[in-house]
């Protein structure tokens, strides 16, 4: 019998071949938002390597939606036609090519990891965060400007419009970038919303921005095509988002029909979080989702092992799992894990047969 990690999942109008999904992870190196060889070598690869589902680094909407200078976007054509390069290759390796649409608010205008990962100055090319609040991250970075009603509406169009350029590309599935410590969830937390107005306040108006902002990227992505939500499932910090939050969230979510997977990862909106990380150490957030809320979602957070990611689907834990650091590691570990659980329709390219030793 092929092993539950490498059977097809269908959503809406779209097969995924197998079980295992790139995590989308920032590499930091576009300019003026758009990818370039690197992201197709990264992708690509990945896409070679067997993977079932190959998703973008989170792409921002707008200019000033970026965690730094380097990161990608998708507000305009060429960065529409620098992407459809990628997806078009990543379809002729038998993947499915989905894209993380974010916005970073008030964590952007950071410079990369390898240059300090801080706050930008003015020297190098600083600009104005948004944010449901005026209070900064931490102390030392950037006091964002708090958003007013036209200011939501903007970001809320911006992410319909990436919306419409990425099926524009060819993508067949996007994810919405709602963790982290991004824009999205700023709106959801307590600890980072502490507006009055119809956004803040109670658990129901914090969740509105969210809502217009599925509402608007459904309204130009087809009803035929999936639809992600990553969420950080916990805030790890007392006070925080909790699971119980992420639950509610996932039943009205499931009730709606509009989002069709949450991608369960945590923490990032609040430097004093204490995560406990080890192997598998977000999984228990997608399967009590899973079984509570009756959506699919996806696994991730150190998952390294063949039987470990195949434990998780078999077990119906999480109906994918989403490999980040591995997969970084190793581009083809899914197709050494195939011949681990000696999934026999598996392929490898006819290029790198002679590797299939």
């Amino acid at each position: 019998m092929t092993p539950h990690l490498f059977q097809p999942l269908t959503i809406r109008s779209v097969t995924i071949k197998n079980r295992i999904m790139l995590s989308p992870m920032c590499q930091y190196s576009a300019i003026d938002g758009e990818m370039n060889d690197w992201h197709f070598a990264h992708l690509a690869a990945r896409a070679m390597g067997g993977a079932g589902l190959i998703c973008t680094e989170a792409t921002h909407v707008a200019p000033h939606a970026r965690i730094t200078p380097y990161c990608a976007g998708l507000w305009n054509e060429t960065q529409r036609e620098r992407m459809k390069r990628i997806v078009d290759f990543v379809v002729t390796q038998g993947a499915t090519p989905a894209i993380q649409l974010a916005h970073a608010g008030r964590k952007g205008s950071t410079a990369r990891p390898w240059d300090g990962g801080g706050p930008l100055t003015s020297e190098n090319g600083a600009w104005q965060t948004i944010a449901p609040t005026d209070r900064p991250f931490q102390q030392g970075w950037h006091a964002p400007k708090r958003l007013d009603r036209a200011m939501i509406a903007e970001a809320v169009a911006q992410f319909a419009h990436s919306a419409k350029l990425a099926r524009q590309a060819g993508f067949q599935i996007a994810e919405i970038h709602g963790a982290h410590g991004y824009l999205i969830n700023e709106f959801l937390s307590p600890i980072s919303n502490d507006r009055n107005d119809e956004y803040g306040g109670g658990f129901d108006d914090r969740l509105r921005f969210l809502w217009e902002v599925i509402a608007a990227v459904r309204s130009e992505w087809p009803s035929n095509l999936p639809l992600f939500l990553r969420l950080s499932c916990s805030e790890w910090v007392e006070g925080g988002w909790t699971l119980e939050d992420s639950i509610a969230l996932a039943k009205m979510l499931a009730a709606r029909g509009d989002v069709d997977l949450i991608d369960c990862s945590s923490g990032g909106n609040d430097p004093r979080q204490q995560i406990p990380v080890g192997p598998g150490y977000q999984l228990p957030f997608a399967t009590a989702i899973k079984a509570q809320a009756g959506i699919l979602t996806g696994a991730v957070g150190m998952i390294h092992t063949s039987d470990f990611a195949e434990s998780i689907v078999a077990s119906g834990q999480a109906d994918l799992v989403v490999m980040g650091r591995k997969l970084l590691g190793d581009p083809m570990w899914p197709l050494k894990a195939a011949k681990e659980l000696r999934a026999q329709a598996v392929k490898w390219p006819p290029q790198y047969e002679r590797a299939n030793l």
